[in-house]
């Protein structure tokens, strides 16, 4: 089984293509769709990319796999889909809890259904399916949301926000739903789980104190050298740690478009202006109240 990452350092976004050799089968794990916030551009340069390799290696694609509803980057499955019919979309089956929260948040109305028919299928913990000669098993790693899951495919598991390198740590869990206890136990009861051999593809690298792009470790490289939680970490340390850290981070720069394209599956907003145009709900938030502001 091969590997090929994808990096969009717009938003430290790695993609893989996994590609079975003798079959040409592939499987695309989080694409990314660019969206430039300045002026509300969509555009398709990292799809772009992934769509050249599949087609320049004669690949088959199979499925578009989200390890979960991302808050930092608008997914490009759709793209893909469309580019590469015969493919399917999948994700987490609890993918419905955050569309139930998000609807609220968004005041999305009952128009917007929260039963995740907008994706072409929803996982289960612990499924196995084939996508073509690719067989992968859906690990449910909650915890940065209700909804995260992991690819365990071959040699290798996909982690998309619950392990990052082991120099980083773990996704935050102080989004709606979020669970630091549950990251806690996703992490050292499900993936750490896994051999010591198995191969690790995180979903982002922010490449701290400056080092060069890295997004491949090992489940026994993680369990030992892990600098947010080693497999020696208790519970409780884990989790005050983690509330106080992400107490202290600032919002995705891309939170709210991101959510609202995620939630349905990659597809944009349905367009309600007479030119068509699609729009996208950015709710205001006031520190304190401001006279003359409501």
């Amino acid at each position: 089984m091969h590997v090929e990452p994808f990096f969009d350092p717009r938003t430290f976004t790695l993609t893989y293509v996994v590609v079975d050799p003798d079959t040409r089968d592939a499987l695309v794990i989080d694409p990314v769709l660019d969206y430039e916030a300045g002026g509300a551009i969509v555009s398709t340069e990292s799809v772009d990319q992934v769509s050249a390799y599949l087609r320049r290696e004669g690949l088959t694609l199979r499925a578009i796999l989200e390890t979960h509803a991302h808050a930092d980057h608008l997914t490009g499955s759709q793209v893909l889909r469309a580019r590469f019919p015969g493919a399917f979309v999948a994700i987490g089956e609890r993918i419905r809890e955050v569309q139930g929260v998000f609807r609220q948040i968004f005041e999305l109305g009952d128009e917007f259904a929260v039963d995740g028919r907008q994706f072409d299928r929803l996982l289960v913990d612990g499924e196995k399916f084939a996508a073509g000669s690719l067989v992968v098993r859906v690990i449910a790693t909650p915890g940065h949301t209700p909804a995260c899951v992991s690819y365990h495919i071959g040699d290798a598991v996909f982690t998309g926000d619950a392990l990052f390198m082991p120099d980083y740590g773990t996704g935050r869990c102080d989004f709606p739903r979020g669970s630091a206890e549950a990251m806690y136990h996703s992490v050292t009861t499900r993936l750490y789980a896994l051999p010591d051999e198995t191969r690790v593809f995180v979903g982002h690298d922010y490449q701290p104190n400056g080092r060069p792009l890295a997004f491949e470790s090992t489940i026994g490289e993680e369990r030992r050298h892990n600098v947010q939680l080693p497999a020696d970490r208790s519970e409780e340390d884990f989790v005050a740690f983690r509330r106080a850290r992400d107490a202290k981070l600032d919002a995705p720069k891309l939170l709210y478009p991101s959510l609202q394209v995620n939630i349905r599956a990659g597809h944009l907003p349905d367009p309600s202006s007479p030119d068509k145009t699609p729009f996208l709900k950015i709710p205001l938030r006031l520190r304190r109240p401001i006279d003359g502001l409501g």
